[in-house]
């Protein structure tokens, strides 16, 4: 009979493998993308930089467009695994501050730090969808998620009772997903906007268009 305590250490023992495994893995295809694009980066190419085999890299994270996902999630993250939404150290810091504009700024700060690693992630993702199905059903559920969590970020600001009381939370989330969305980033980075420049803008656009104004200060929104 195995001594449970060695079963277990050698379970954990296995578990940190499988860990260290998917780690070599992310930070291949992290490394890869970046440096040689979506479009010219293999699996094969992934599997050869982390030191495994092409089915290790399916077993450890997914096929090719869910190593994408997954370099998203770590981007956005600011880490070397995948991090949820809520777990962000910007979402988390959104989610404390106290005035509608303060979460405002914190959002708008974040996406100028992310976008110009996460855009270029996306845009390749969104050329490769025109033919590769599973990269556009990682689309589309990217699309999805970024809605799902505007929505909550419209929630957010509704707490704090700063917003304008003609717009409901779904057309808050629908301006905000527009507006942070990478296709918005790509044009204004077109007319040589930087990324300071276009989280500037974001915090202002939203300040002046989603919160209810000072007294006297809004007559615009109250005549029109």
């Amino acid at each position: 009979m195995v001594d449970p305590v060695k079963r277990r250490y050698r379970s954990d023992v296995r578990a940190e493998r499988a860990a260290a495994t998917r780690r070599a893995v992310l930070a291949a295809a992290r490394d890869l993308f970046a440096d040689g694009g979506y479009e010219r980066t293999s699996v094969a190419d992934v599997a050869a930089r982390a030191g495994v085999s092409v089915d290790t890299v399916y077993t450890a994270v997914g096929r090719k467009p869910e190593l994408l996902l997954a370099v998203v999630d770590m981007a956005l993250g600011s880490s070397d695994e995948p991090v949820r939404a809520e777990q962000r150290d910007y979402v988390v810091a959104i989610r404390a501050a106290e005035t509608a504009r303060d979460k405002i700024e914190v959002y708008a700060a974040a996406l100028g730090r992310l976008m110009p690693t996460v855009v270029p992630l996306l845009e390749a993702l969104a050329q490769a969808a025109v033919t590769d199905p599973g990269c556009a059903r990682v689309r589309d559920a990217i699309a999805q998620r970024r809605a799902a969590n505007m929505r909550l970020f419209a929630a957010d600001l509704r707490g704090t009772g700063e917003l304008r009381p003609d717009l409901d939370d779904d057309a808050v989330a629908d301006v905000v997903w527009a507006t942070n969305s990478p296709q918005y980033f790509v044009l204004l980075g077109s007319r040589g906007w930087t990324a300071t420049a276009y989280a500037e803008h974001l915090a202002d656009l939203w300040c002046r268009y989603l919160l209810e104004p000072a007294e006297g200060a809004g007559a615009r929104f109250r005549e029109g």
